[in-house]
């Protein structure tokens, strides 16, 4: 079977969008109802950052990597702050903020074309296809994603429930 290259940039920007604003943007939207401001903003120790830094490096990332280098808008990341931010930014406006830059980064990869995903851009000091940054963006939020899950989870001995209804023991086979 032979496939075009719109229909593999078709098929790339339909996966990306599922796993961003379809399932990791829901689960951290979840975790983040499951937190009070101060949850949120409580590092457990000197070496590790809170889920609220988290949420802000992921909007910082997306924003980069997405609007910035693919959408054409100015880069104007301060990366250290996203991590140096103590809170309490209000819960309310962390949604806001994330789940806007998702749906920036979804219009932006939206309007991809094959040419786009092969097309070579700078991002943090390095040139890289358009097709590595959407893979990068899509997988590091995956990563922070399960970070902000496995916060919530331990400190609130929970079941997110994100396989609810899901037979995940079904193979192949099956």
């Amino acid at each position: 079977m032979s496939y075009t290259a719109k229909a593999l940039a078709d098929s790339m920007i339909l996966e990306s969008k599922r796993r961003l604003g379809g399932e990791c943007l829901p689960r951290i939207l979840k975790c983040l109802g499951h937190l009070s401001d101060e949850e949120i903003w409580h590092r457990p120790n000197a070496e590790t950052v809170s889920v609220g830094n988290l949420v802000l490096h992921l909007c910082g990332n997306v924003r980069q990597y997405i609007i910035s280098a693919i959408g054409l808008q100015p880069d104007l990341r301060r990366r250290g702050e996203e991590f140096d931010e103590r809170g309490p930014i209000p819960t309310a406006e962390l949604i806001q903020r994330i789940a806007g830059t998702v749906r920036e980064a979804e219009d932006i990869i939206g309007r991809m074309t094959p040419e786009d995903f092969l097309g070579v851009y700078r991002v943090q000091g390095a040139e890289e296809t358009g097709m590595a940054i959407v893979l990068h963006v899509v997988e590091h939020f995956s990563y922070h994603t399960g970070q902000i899950t496995h916060s919530v989870k331990s400190r609130k001995a929970v079941d997110m429930g994100y396989y609810a209804g899901i037979d995940l023991n079904v193979t192949g086979k099956d």
